[in-house]
């Protein structure tokens, strides 16, 4: 037997609604802050993501889908959006259509990680770029989007956690000290961690190693060692979040291993989805469009796990009751009404009314348990006398009240 491939999922009908759910209350949010949804191909050029998420990080040396197509050209199938809406950008020119451009996705991606609750290969985001401007009423701005949308959701077990990464200039300066704290340690540290050490130092707050973490609680602190300049940003957003009501920590741990990254970095986490927590994760990328293309174009976003997130939900409790709305079941009361059952079913659904028939000639009792099973709001019986008076008999079936109608009158109406 054929089945899907570790590590992806069937989406089924019954799960349906509640994606449909969360991806109304995306468009809605994303619309109220006047961002404009964009669609990438489901692939690109390898060298795209070599160059925008960086040869030293996991993603690109060990999670990266990627294949020869017929021409050799080595292509990837996307493990994250950032980069694509950036390449976006720059091929089409939107910089120098507009000063700033505010774009959304929800998108899959692929990253052939090890399975787990909430994590899978072909996976599902949903995400936010703003490109043109420094400001930090962007930052904040784009924190505020994320977190009214895990409001509107109605999740509560959840934390934002912010952080500044500073300046490139501060940051180099703070690396030296963090090299120099760990000189005499980084043997005793994890085979993943001595990489790290030398390619991305940055990344071994994110150990999950006891090791590496006992001795990286005495490390010394990035957001204790930012400019003036830095610090000043980093004071605005979090101004501007308290003013908007955004209850927030500052976590100096949390950090973006890539040299792309700048000023603000934040993550929304939650408690009720065991040890994959971060439900999203964003922040400032000042330097990633000049990275990649030949403009010097600053960006902030973020991007949020859609199965992880829906996992959140089901453990809070929070998604809506699945709803199985038939307006209209017609029971064929005569089996020779069958090509009359299905032209009032045409012409009821062409009054965009939810419609079903049966289509294996049932008894009439089987045909109203399944008009019963699927939740039809009322039955059209079709036959008998009254079909050869011109009418049929309606019946509601919350009440249980029948009444005779005129067909051609109640297909007009």
């Amino acid at each position: 037997m054929i089945k899907a491939i570790t590590g992806t999922k069937d989406i089924l009908p019954e799960d349906i609604q509640k994606w449909v759910y969360l991806e109304n209350i995306v468009h809605k949010v994303m619309n109220n802050f006047n961002y404009k949804e964009i669609r990438t191909p489901i692939f690109e050029e390898t060298k795209l993501f070599k160059r925008g998420i960086g040869e030293a990080t996991d993603i690109v040396s060990k999670e990266m889908y990627t294949f020869l197509d017929r021409s050799e050209t080595s292509i990837t199938l996307k493990p994250e959006m950032t980069a694509s809406v950036v390449r976006a950008l720059i091929e089409h020119s939107l910089d120098k259509q507009q000063q700033i451009n505010k774009l959304y996705y929800l998108a899959p991606m692929f990253r052939q990680e090890r399975p787990q609750a909430g994590r899978f290969r072909q996976f599902h985001q949903f995400g936010a770029e703003a490109l043109g401007s420094t400001s930090p009423s962007l930052d904040a701005e784009m924190i505020i989007m994320a977190y009214q949308i895990f409001q509107k959701l109605g999740l509560s077990k959840i934390t934002l956690k912010v952080n500044s990464l500073g300046i490139p200039s501060s940051r180099e300066a703070y690396k030296d000290l963090l090299r120099s704290y760990l000189a005499d340690k980084v043997n005793d540290m994890s085979e993943d961690s001595k990489s790290r050490y030398k390619t991305n130092i940055l990344r071994l707050f994110d150990s999950k190693d006891e090791r590496d973490q006992k001795i990286m609680e005495r490390a010394p602190l990035l957001l204790d060692h930012l400019d003036d300049e830095s610090r000043e940003h980093f004071e605005n957003v979090q101004d501007l979040l308290n003013k908007a009501n955004i209850p927030f920590e500052i976590d100096p741990k949390l950090v973006r291993g890539l040299d792309y990254y700048t000023h603000t970095t934040f993550e929304i986490v939650s408690d009720s989805v065991g040890a994959q927590s971060a439900l999203c994760g964003g922040g400032r990328y000042d330097l990633l469009v000049k990275e990649i293309g030949d403009r010097d174009v600053p960006g902030v976003g973020f991007a949020a796990g859609i199965e992880r997130i829906l996992l959140a939900c089901e453990n809070e409790g929070v998604l809506p009751e699945r709803e199985n709305r038939i307006d209209y079941y017609i029971v064929r009361l005569d089996k020779e009404l069958n090509n009359e059952v299905f032209q009032i079913a045409t012409n009821l659904r062409a009054k965009n009314q939810t419609v079903e028939i049966d289509y294996t000639l049932r008894s009439v009792k089987a045909q109203m348990r399944e008009a019963n099973r699927l939740g039809a709001e009322k039955v059209l019986m079709l036959g008998g006398e009254e079909y050869e008076r011109g009418k049929a008999v309606l019946k509601d079936m919350n009440t249980g009240e029948q009444t005779e109608v005129e067909l051609s009158e109640f297909l007009k109406k």
